[in-house]
């Protein structure tokens, strides 16, 4: 009886000291870190492509930047190793006048992206929770 209840203890630190290790992570690492944030903006892209209402807002713009400076945004906002060195997001929305429904279409070809690379959607609720903060920097400007 006694070894059954140690037992049970050691499993019951061990299993809550996982858990509390996941939870430390930064959401990048909890992503896959560098490989999967430039899966997702690669797959991100070729959803823009294949869209016609957002590939509007892309058409002019030099998507290697783009790609390189999404790479870093999503990088920093997740806890990553990255600096971002780009413009702010309302430098470069400033004069697009993204309306609401084409920012949510957005998300959800971002959201399509996460899917493509295999993001578990919790950790996609979590990316999209600190994505969303910088929505207003976005819309109708």
């Amino acid at each position: 009886m006694k070894h059954t209840l140690i037992i049970v203890l050691v499993s019951l630190f061990f299993g809550l000291s996982a858990c509390s290790t996941t939870s430390e992570q930064s959401v990048y690492a909890q992503m896959g870190g560098q490989q999967k944030v430039e899966e997702v903006v690669d797959n991100f892209i070729t959803e823009i492509e294949f869209d016609p209402v957002i590939y509007e807002y892309f058409k002019d713009s030099n998507i290697d930047r783009f790609r390189e400076k999404l790479i870093e945004h999503v990088c920093h906002l997740t806890g990553g190793p990255c600096e971002y060195t780009g413009d702010t997001m309302v430098q470069v929305h400033t004069g697009m006048d993204i309306t609401e429904t084409d920012f949510n279409r957005g998300v959800d070809l971002f959201i399509n992206a996460m899917d493509k690379a295999q993001i578990s959607h919790p950790i996609q609720n979590k990316v999209l929770a600190i994505l969303a903060k910088t929505r207003k920097e976005m819309l109708y400007i």
